[in-house]
Protein backbone atom coordinates (compact mmCIF):
# COMPACT_ATOMS: atom_id res chain seq x y z
CA UNK A 1 0.00 0.00 0.00
CA UNK A 2 1.35 3.45 -0.84
CA UNK A 3 0.35 6.86 0.42
CA UNK A 4 -1.51 9.09 -2.06
CA UNK A 5 0.76 11.39 -4.00
CA UNK A 6 -0.13 15.01 -4.64
CA UNK A 7 -0.35 18.36 -2.92
CA UNK A 8 -0.37 20.83 -5.83
CA UNK A 9 -2.90 23.61 -6.36
CA UNK A 10 -2.76 24.34 -10.11
CA UNK A 11 -5.62 23.24 -12.34
CA UNK A 12 -5.81 21.74 -15.85
CA UNK A 13 -6.65 23.09 -19.29
CA UNK A 14 -8.89 20.12 -20.13
CA UNK A 15 -9.14 16.36 -19.60
CA UNK A 16 -6.41 15.54 -22.12
CA UNK A 17 -4.04 17.97 -20.39
CA UNK A 18 -4.96 16.33 -17.08
CA UNK A 19 -4.20 12.90 -18.52
CA UNK A 20 -0.81 13.91 -19.84
CA UNK A 21 0.17 15.44 -16.52
CA UNK A 22 -1.22 12.50 -14.58
CA UNK A 23 0.87 10.14 -16.73
CA UNK A 24 4.03 11.89 -15.56
CA UNK A 25 3.34 10.42 -12.12
CA UNK A 26 3.00 6.92 -13.58
CA UNK A 27 6.47 6.65 -15.12
CA UNK A 28 7.06 3.29 -13.40
CA UNK A 29 4.54 1.77 -15.81
CA UNK A 30 5.85 3.18 -19.10
CA UNK A 31 6.42 0.51 -21.74
CA UNK A 32 5.21 -2.39 -19.60
CA UNK A 33 3.23 -5.01 -21.48
CA UNK A 34 1.16 -6.03 -18.46
CA UNK A 35 -0.65 -2.71 -17.94
CA UNK A 36 -4.26 -1.93 -18.81
CA UNK A 37 -5.57 1.60 -18.35
CA UNK A 38 -9.28 1.68 -17.52
CA UNK A 39 -11.29 4.87 -17.97
CA UNK A 40 -14.49 5.51 -16.04
CA UNK A 41 -17.07 6.93 -18.46
CA UNK A 42 -17.58 9.34 -19.63
CA UNK A 43 -15.00 11.97 -18.65
CA UNK A 44 -12.53 9.50 -17.24
CA UNK A 45 -12.07 7.86 -20.64
CA UNK A 46 -10.65 11.07 -22.10
CA UNK A 47 -8.14 11.31 -19.24
CA UNK A 48 -7.35 7.59 -19.53
CA UNK A 49 -6.74 7.86 -23.29
CA UNK A 50 -3.99 10.42 -22.71
CA UNK A 51 -2.52 8.29 -19.91
CA UNK A 52 -2.54 5.12 -22.03
CA UNK A 53 -0.96 6.96 -24.96
CA UNK A 54 1.90 8.19 -22.78
CA UNK A 55 2.47 4.81 -21.13
CA UNK A 56 2.13 2.81 -24.34
CA UNK A 57 -0.50 0.71 -22.58
CA UNK A 58 -3.80 -0.89 -23.53
CA UNK A 59 -6.90 1.28 -23.06
CA UNK A 60 -10.32 0.00 -22.06
CA UNK A 61 -13.46 1.21 -20.29
CA UNK A 62 -14.93 0.21 -16.94
CA UNK A 63 -18.50 1.27 -16.27
CA UNK A 64 -19.73 2.65 -12.96
CA UNK A 65 -22.96 4.47 -12.14
CA UNK A 66 -23.57 6.70 -9.15
CA UNK A 67 -26.64 6.06 -7.00
CA UNK A 68 -28.01 9.52 -6.34
CA UNK A 69 -30.17 10.43 -3.37
CA UNK A 70 -33.75 10.47 -4.79
CA UNK A 71 -34.38 14.16 -4.02
CA UNK A 72 -30.79 15.29 -4.61
CA UNK A 73 -29.33 13.29 -7.52
CA UNK A 74 -25.89 14.91 -7.32
CA UNK A 75 -25.38 13.59 -3.78
CA UNK A 76 -24.13 10.00 -3.94
CA UNK A 77 -25.55 7.39 -1.63
CA UNK A 78 -23.54 4.70 -3.39
CA UNK A 79 -22.66 3.29 -6.78
CA UNK A 80 -22.93 0.19 -8.96
CA UNK A 81 -20.18 -1.17 -11.20
CA UNK A 82 -19.57 -3.82 -13.84
CA UNK A 83 -19.82 -7.33 -12.46
CA UNK A 84 -22.84 -6.64 -10.25
CA UNK A 85 -20.90 -4.78 -7.56
CA UNK A 86 -22.79 -2.29 -5.38
CA UNK A 87 -21.17 -0.02 -2.81
CA UNK A 88 -23.42 1.95 -0.44
CA UNK A 89 -22.49 5.01 1.60
CA UNK A 90 -24.35 3.83 4.68
CA UNK A 91 -23.68 7.07 6.54
CA UNK A 92 -25.61 9.00 3.87
CA UNK A 93 -28.39 6.41 3.70
CA UNK A 94 -28.86 6.36 7.47
CA UNK A 95 -28.45 10.08 8.13
CA UNK A 96 -31.00 10.99 5.44
CA UNK A 97 -33.36 8.16 6.35
CA UNK A 98 -33.51 6.82 2.78
CA UNK A 99 -36.02 4.00 2.45
CA UNK A 100 -34.52 0.60 1.46
CA UNK A 101 -37.03 0.38 -1.40
CA UNK A 102 -35.76 3.69 -2.78
CA UNK A 103 -32.22 2.34 -2.67
CA UNK A 104 -33.29 -0.79 -4.55
CA UNK A 105 -35.17 1.23 -7.19
CA UNK A 106 -32.16 3.45 -7.78
CA UNK A 107 -29.94 0.37 -7.98
CA UNK A 108 -32.16 -1.27 -10.61
CA UNK A 109 -32.39 1.91 -12.70
CA UNK A 110 -28.66 2.57 -12.67
CA UNK A 111 -27.77 -1.08 -13.27
CA UNK A 112 -29.92 -1.01 -16.42
CA UNK A 113 -28.18 2.15 -17.64
CA UNK A 114 -24.78 0.64 -16.82
CA UNK A 115 -25.61 -2.39 -19.00
CA UNK A 116 -26.71 -0.12 -21.85
CA UNK A 117 -23.51 1.89 -21.69
CA UNK A 118 -21.29 -1.17 -21.57
CA UNK A 119 -22.91 -2.46 -24.75
CA UNK A 120 -22.66 0.94 -26.40
CA UNK A 121 -19.02 1.56 -25.51
CA UNK A 122 -17.52 -1.90 -25.77
CA UNK A 123 -19.43 -3.19 -28.81
CA UNK A 124 -17.56 -6.21 -30.16
CA UNK A 125 -14.55 -5.74 -27.91
CA UNK A 126 -13.56 -9.00 -26.16
CA UNK A 127 -14.48 -9.48 -22.52
CA UNK A 128 -12.23 -7.58 -20.15
CA UNK A 129 -9.41 -9.83 -18.92
CA UNK A 130 -7.36 -8.34 -16.08
CA UNK A 131 -6.04 -11.57 -14.54
CA UNK A 132 -2.41 -11.03 -13.52
CA UNK A 133 -2.28 -7.54 -15.04
CA UNK A 134 -1.72 -4.09 -13.56
CA UNK A 135 -5.05 -2.25 -13.70
CA UNK A 136 -4.70 1.54 -13.73
CA UNK A 137 -8.16 2.90 -12.98
CA UNK A 138 -8.63 6.50 -14.17
CA UNK A 139 -11.34 9.12 -13.69
CA UNK A 140 -11.33 12.88 -14.29
CA UNK A 141 -11.55 13.51 -10.55
CA UNK A 142 -13.04 12.28 -7.30
CA UNK A 143 -15.49 14.11 -5.04
CA UNK A 144 -17.21 11.77 -2.56
CA UNK A 145 -15.39 8.67 -3.83
CA UNK A 146 -18.50 6.47 -4.10
CA UNK A 147 -18.18 5.64 -7.79
CA UNK A 148 -14.41 5.15 -7.65
CA UNK A 149 -14.73 2.88 -4.62
CA UNK A 150 -17.26 0.70 -6.44
CA UNK A 151 -14.95 0.58 -9.46
CA UNK A 152 -11.86 -0.40 -7.45
CA UNK A 153 -13.84 -3.09 -5.61
CA UNK A 154 -15.21 -4.51 -8.87
CA UNK A 155 -11.85 -4.43 -10.67
CA UNK A 156 -10.21 -6.23 -7.75
CA UNK A 157 -12.60 -9.14 -8.29
CA UNK A 158 -11.21 -9.64 -11.82
CA UNK A 159 -7.87 -10.83 -10.44
CA UNK A 160 -5.32 -8.13 -11.40
CA UNK A 161 -1.87 -8.32 -9.86
CA UNK A 162 -2.09 -4.66 -8.85
CA UNK A 163 -4.81 -1.98 -8.76
CA UNK A 164 -3.69 1.63 -9.20
CA UNK A 165 -6.22 4.41 -8.75
CA UNK A 166 -5.07 7.47 -10.73
CA UNK A 167 -7.03 10.74 -10.84
CA UNK A 168 -6.01 14.33 -11.61
CA UNK A 169 -7.77 15.93 -8.62
CA UNK A 170 -9.47 14.90 -5.38
CA UNK A 171 -9.87 16.05 -1.77
CA UNK A 172 -7.04 14.68 0.39
CA UNK A 173 -9.37 13.17 3.00
CA UNK A 174 -11.30 11.26 0.33
CA UNK A 175 -8.10 9.80 -1.13
CA UNK A 176 -7.14 8.37 2.24
CA UNK A 177 -10.27 6.21 2.23
CA UNK A 178 -8.83 4.17 -0.66
CA UNK A 179 -5.78 2.98 1.27
CA UNK A 180 -7.55 -0.24 2.24
CA UNK A 181 -8.61 -1.29 -1.29
CA UNK A 182 -6.10 0.14 -3.80
CA UNK A 183 -2.44 -0.88 -4.00
CA UNK A 184 -1.45 2.62 -5.10
CA UNK A 185 -3.21 5.98 -5.28
CA UNK A 186 -1.90 8.68 -7.63
CA UNK A 187 -3.33 12.21 -7.54
CA UNK A 188 -1.20 15.24 -8.46
CA UNK A 189 -3.72 17.84 -7.24
CA UNK A 190 -5.19 17.56 -3.73
CA UNK A 191 -6.65 20.96 -2.74
CA UNK A 192 -7.88 21.40 0.82
CA UNK A 193 -10.69 23.62 -0.49
CA UNK A 194 -12.11 21.32 -3.13
CA UNK A 195 -15.60 22.62 -4.12
CA UNK A 196 -16.10 20.34 -7.18
CA UNK A 197 -14.11 18.43 -9.81
CA UNK A 198 -15.01 20.91 -12.57
CA UNK A 199 -13.58 23.79 -10.51
CA UNK A 200 -10.07 22.52 -11.40
CA UNK A 201 -10.53 22.49 -15.19
CA UNK A 202 -10.61 25.45 -17.55
CA UNK A 203 -12.62 23.33 -20.01
CA UNK A 204 -14.90 20.76 -18.36
CA UNK A 205 -17.24 20.25 -21.30
CA UNK A 206 -19.11 16.93 -20.88
CA UNK A 207 -17.60 14.02 -22.80
CA UNK A 208 -20.10 12.42 -25.20
CA UNK A 209 -20.81 8.76 -25.92
CA UNK A 210 -19.48 9.33 -29.46
CA UNK A 211 -16.19 10.64 -28.08
CA UNK A 212 -15.88 7.69 -25.71
CA UNK A 213 -16.39 5.19 -28.55
CA UNK A 214 -13.91 7.03 -30.76
CA UNK A 215 -11.21 7.09 -28.08
CA UNK A 216 -11.69 3.38 -27.42
CA UNK A 217 -11.44 2.77 -31.17
CA UNK A 218 -8.01 4.40 -31.21
CA UNK A 219 -8.66 8.02 -32.19
CA UNK A 220 -5.73 9.92 -30.63
CA UNK A 221 -6.50 12.33 -27.78
CA UNK A 222 -7.13 15.92 -28.98
CA UNK A 223 -8.32 14.83 -32.45
CA UNK A 224 -11.98 15.55 -33.34
CA UNK A 225 -14.30 12.60 -32.67
CA UNK A 226 -16.91 12.69 -35.44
Amino acid sequence: MTEPTGGGTVGYADRFDAGRRLAEHLSAYVGRRDVTVLGLPRGGVAVAAAVASHLGADLDVFCVRKLGVPWHRELAMGAVASGGVRVLNRDVVEQLGIDPEAVERATADEAAELTRRERSYRGDRPALDLAGRVAVLVDDGIATGATARAAVTAVRRLGPSRVVLAVPVAPPDTLLTFADIADEVICPLTPDTFEAVGRWYQDFTPTTDTEVRALLAGVPPDEPCN
